[in-house]
Order: structure tokens, then C-alpha cells, then sequence
């Protein structure tokens, strides 16, 4: 197989949302697994035994340690009800800035009104701002820059 035609089909796979491509030819065999669709197969294989052994460590964990079950609960408690999350309305990677030098879009501390872009997550090499649902002041920031996140991941903590 030409190796441009390889290189074309590479960047095909990456700029779309296929995962795996497998091409066959008189001269051979081609497949092209996009570097995301491995992760994926990783941890639905580890779910697995985890769904085995989660009740099995939880049924004896609740009876036994029933003080530190009600440890752990209680400091999650406490810092829910601080102030309003921002959660991440999508999965993606979080950056506090527009670009690598530029300051970020907000500090703790910071006062910040309905509408005020907070963040910027990428998703698909797109990039969305996200905007603060309610004014207030940034009292947490809880992910790092280029950090990957989940959807309804908390982001921001504002009083």
C-alpha cells in the first residue's frame, strides 16, 4: 500500500469520530485503531472484576465499618453544600486559558457573573467555553490545566 495513501487514511481516522478502520488489499491488510479507542477496552475489561468484587468488598464493608463509612460521607457532605458546583457539561480536557501563555480565564478569589467564561474544555479538537451559571466568587478551582474530564465532573466551587 502507498505509504500517502496510509498517511491520508491516518488523518481521516483522527479528524472523525471513527475509532477503528480496516482497510484490505491485494497487497496486504491494513487496520488503524484511533489512540482513544484502546482506553476505552481498557477499562470495560477492569469493570468487569470490579463488578465482581465491589459487592463482595461492600457487603462486609457496610456492617463492619459502618464509623468510617459514615467518616467518608461526612466531609463530602461538608463541602457540597459550600457553594454552587459548575460542573462540566461535557468530556473533554480542561484548560483554565485561552491558549498555553495566556492568563487564566478566572482565579480564586475572583469574582465572576452569570454568562462570564470560567474555562474552556476540548472536546474533539473543538474548543467550548464555559460559561459561569451563576454570579458569585470563585472559592475552588477542582481540576488542573489539561486535565482530562468527565461529564458532570465538578470544575468550579462559587459562593
Amino acid at each position: 500500500m502507498d505509504l500517502r495513501k496510509l498517511k491520508t487514511l491516518i488523518d481521516l481516522v483522527s479528524e472523525s469520530n471513527v475509532s477503528e478502520l480496516e482497510i484490505t488489499e491485494a497487497e496486504g491488510k491494513v487496520r488503524i485503531v484511533k489512540a482513544g479507542a484502546p482506553a476505552v477496552a481498557i477499562p470495560a475489561a477492569a469493570a468487569a472484576p470490579l463488578v465482581s468484587a465491589v459487592p463482595a468488598a461492600a457487603v462486609p464493608a457496610a456492617p463492619g465499618a459502618a464509623a468510617s463509612g459514615t467518616a467518608a460521607p461526612a466531609p463530602v457532605a461538608a463541602s457540597e453544600p459550600v457553594g454552587h458546583t459548575v460542573k462540566s457539561p461535557m468530556v473533554g480536557t480542561f484548560y483554565r486559558a485561552a491558549s498555553p501563555g495566556a492568563k487564566p480565564f478566572v482565579e480564586v478569589g475572583q469574582q465572576v457573573k452569570e454568562g462570564q467564561a470560567i474555562c474552556i474544555i476540548e472536546a474533539m479538537k473543538i474548543m467550548n467555553e464555559i460559561e459561569a451559571d451563576k454570579a458569585g466568587t470563585i472559592t475552588q478551582i477542582l481540576c488542573e490545566n489539561g486535565q482530562a474530564v468527565e461529564f458532570g465532573q465538578p470544575l468550579f466551587i462559587i459562593e
